[in-house]
């Protein structure tokens, strides 16, 4: 799937309203303010990227594929910062910026647990990772035999699984909390989603949020 195909998913209707239920969720576990700085790793188009400038705070998108890339920033405001590069090995000091976000990235990188340290290193604050969850209906419809469309080739993960990656890392209070519990965006699927707790394991997103200690 080319970059701008991609990204046009999320114009139609069941991507936005996806897409925006996933962003509602991080944004409110990452406790982000206006003025916060901000790394998306594996930001791929920079959808997400875009969203958390519009609510103010200075992002930077990292993937590494420079294609997608060149589409990010054409799409993206001038003030966001493309960076190409690879989660495992982030190009920045220690306690970098303020908060840092990843939405269904890591399921395409090897070695997700070195990515995960390497995230923890570079927040000064809070973090939220987003993984698929296989204990998902999403899972059900997509992600069985290898994936479909976007999501072929990515690992589905438990939430237990997803939690062991940050063992012995300087971290606390990690938080599960997960989003889209009918994937089918119907007015059934749109309801739900308002009254579920998001902190019910069953989302197709699955989020990891805490504190650097």
């Amino acid at each position: 799937m080319d970059a701008a195909s991609y990204d046009a998913w999320y114009d139609t209707a069941r991507g936005r309203w996806i897409g925006m239920a996933e962003f509602r969720l991080l944004s409110r576990v990452l406790q982000s303010r206006p003025g916060d700085t901000l790394l998306d790793v594996g930001c791929g188009t920079g959808w997400f990227t875009r969203r958390f400038a519009e609510e103010g705070l200075l992002a930077s998108g990292l993937d590494p594929n420079p294609d997608w890339l060149a589409f990010a920033q054409i799409k993206g405001p001038p003030a966001i910062r493309w960076i190409v590069g690879d989660a495992r090995a982030l190009p920045f000091p220690d306690r970098s910026f303020d908060r840092v976000v990843s939405v269904a990235a890591l399921c395409f990188v090897e070695d997700e647990r070195q990515a995960v340290a390497e995230i923890v290193r570079v927040t000064r604050q809070r973090f939220a990772i987003g993984w698929l969850n296989r204990t998902s209906l999403l899972y059900r419809q997509k992600g069985r035999g290898g994936g479909s469309g976007a999501y072929r080739g990515a690992r589905w993960h438990r939430p237990r699984e997803v939690l062991d990656f940050f063992s012995g890392l300087r971290v606390r209070r990690l938080a599960v909390h997960s989003a889209i519990f009918l994937p089918s965006g119907n007015r059934v699927a749109r309801a739900m989603e308002r009254v579920l707790p998001h902190t019910l394991p069953w989302g197709g997103l699955v989020v990891i949020s805490g504190e650097v200690g």
